[in-house]
């Protein structure tokens, strides 16, 4: 512990002005990094996350400490915990490609909660390595996320003009190790052969082929076309 922030532990008039003013600077940097990126929570809303759990965890130290209430000073900030979580799933959303979309924002909204109840309870040092260690998740981390390896979801068309032959598909497919992850399907019985057409979302591996998956799901009696949109 850094002895020389000792007499800023104490809950005076000194230590209140300096946590809420620390809670709004750490909030404002954690924020400033996500408005950059024009994410869904921004500068103002980590800085009211922030200031919020710093007054929360004061106010439980005051209640035990200055007013003499036999009460768990805890017990604030543990509520705090959970009413962030609401806040946060108001950032996730899932976009037109089924894609997810806010975890990292929602994330950033909670643990800056958790900071500023750190600098309301004159955990200093704990709140300011925390700040430390969340813009390095969000900027320097990001970029090693990138260099990661992936390969993208892949959306597999097929026709066919029996509605069982489905079935056949979808274990052809995972006999070849490929992972659905979305189907559609749609049938047009207007014409004087029935036709049905399925849209079949794949995360495969890195070594699949594509084209002989196609070619083998063509050779099915009943596959009228398969292909890679």
């Amino acid at each position: 512990m850094l002895h020389f922030l000792d007499g800023l532990r104490n809950v005076t008039i000194l230590s209140t002005f300096f946590r809420l003013m620390l809670a709004c600077v750490i909030g404002g940097f954690l924020g400033l990094e996500r408005s950059y990126n024009n994410k869904p929570a921004g500068f103002r809303t980590h800085i009211l996350v922030c200031l919020g759990g710093c007054v929360a965890s004061m106010t439980g130290l005051y209640l035990y400490l200055v007013a003499g209430l036999a009460t768990d000073m805890s017990r604030i900030g543990a509520n705090v915990i959970s009413g962030l979580g609401f806040i946060g799933a108001g950032t996730i959303f899932v976009t037109h490609k089924k894609t997810i979309k806010g975890l990292t924002t929602a994330a950033g909204l909670w643990t800056a909660g958790i900071i500023g109840l750190a600098v309301g309870a004159g955990f200093y040092e704990g709140a300011f390595l925390g700040m430390i260690l969340v813009l390095l998740t969000e900027t320097v981390f990001t970029r090693l996320r990138d260099l990661i390896q992936h390969t993208p979801p892949s959306t597999l068309a097929v026709s066919y003009t029996r509605r069982e032959e489905l079935d056949i598909i979808v274990n052809h497919l995972r006999h070849e190790n490929c992972k659905i992850t979305n189907l559609k399907v749609a049938g047009n019985t207007n014409a004087q052969t029935a036709l049905y057409n399925a849209l079949i979302t794949l995360q495969p591996n890195a070594e699949m082929d594509f084209t002989d998956i196609c070619r083998d799901l063509e050779q099915i009696d009943g596959v009228v076309s398969a292909e890679i949109l």
